[in-house]
């Protein structure tokens, strides 16, 4: 197998002002925009209605945004023949009003009128609950990923690691505050496989970087990171493009429900490889990470203990 040799650490400046650049503008993005947060952190009601066919939810969501509730969110529930529709607070009008509406309204122009079966109201405690438990749940994954990696390596490279997940969060982030997507539930589970995807690709080149500390002691540390890196390219690019061949089939294929959840891999599973390449080493390199780090310390009088 052919190894290339593109200098990826040499041009680590000008990927750091980049990668700069974009989580600046993300942070920004999200601190003035903010999030469109989904019904499952906002509160809302949730409507579920059943046919004795098959329902065409194209028809449907185009009957909704005619109707005037534009933000309403549809979706299959069980089988074909159950649809649950998700309305976002609406000040003044109470749940049963809200779904008497909706149903009169997908009914108006429909041969098999649909029927509904139960109306749920979500309050927007239960939306703070999420909201924090979500928090919580990027926050603990991060604590653990600083841990695993500075126990599995060194802490240099732990904060490399961390600095590049963070980057692949704040930037996929900010793709959705810039262009206005929901974000919902599905999202934050998108969230959350991105930190392990990126932080897998990560591993690999770092665990590839180890072996290179041990074996090419000729070698100055930044000519040992680039052949690392170089050495793992095949590996990362095969596993980037079938991870993207399944979510570009899930973004065409898979619905308007899940959407969101594939424009977030797929925004995450680049920037990971990118940060796992352009981030993650430079950055242990620029905290002065050498071979003599992961070296084992040598016990003094060690060379007297294994004498006869």
């Amino acid at each position: 197998m052919k190894i290339t040799n593109i200098n990826f650490i040499g041009n680590r400046n000008i990927a750091l002002i980049f990668s700069s650049l974009l989580s600046i503008i993300s942070i920004a993005s999200l601190a003035v925009n903010g999030l469109q947060m989904g019904i499952d952190f906002t509160g809302g009601t949730l409507i579920e209605v059943g046919y004795q066919k098959a329902a065409d939810l194209s028809v449907l969501r185009s009957t909704l945004d005619e109707a005037g509730f534009t933000d309403a969110t549809v979706q299959n529930f069980g089988t074909a023949k159950d649809v649950l529709i998700r309305m976002k607070l609406q000040e003044g009008v109470s749940s049963a009003d809200l779904s008497t509406h909706v149903l009169d309204a997908i009914n108006k122009n429909s041969a098999e009128p649909a029927r509904l079966r139960r109306v749920e109201f979500v309050g927007p405690q239960v939306g703070d609950d999420l909201t924090q438990d979500g928090f919580l749940a990027l926050l603990y994954s991060t604590i653990g990923i600083l841990i695993y990696v500075a126990w599995r390596f060194e802490w240099k490279f732990s904060l490399g690691a961390v600095i590049a997940t963070f980057h692949d969060v704040i930037v996929t982030l900010g793709v959705f505050s810039v262009l206005g997507m929901e974000f919902d539930l599905t999202v934050l589970a998108a969230v959350l496989a991105l930190i392990g995807y990126s932080l897998n690709d990560t591993i690999v080149v770092y665990d590839r970087i180890r072996e290179s500390f041990v074996t090419l002691r000729n070698k100055t540390t930044e000519e040992m990171m680039n052949y690392s890196v170089n050495i793992t390219l095949s590996r990362t690019i095969m596993t980037s493009l079938t991870v993207i061949l399944v979510l570009v089939s899930l973004f065409f294929l898979g619905g308007e429900v899940i959407h969101g959840f594939s424009v977030v891999l797929l925004f995450g599973v680049f920037f990971g490889t990118y940060s796992s390449i352009f981030i993650a080493s430079p950055v242990a390199l620029m905290l002065g990470v050498s071979p003599a780090d992961l070296m084992p310390p040598v016990k003094e009088g060690e060379h007297i203990d294994n004498l006869p």
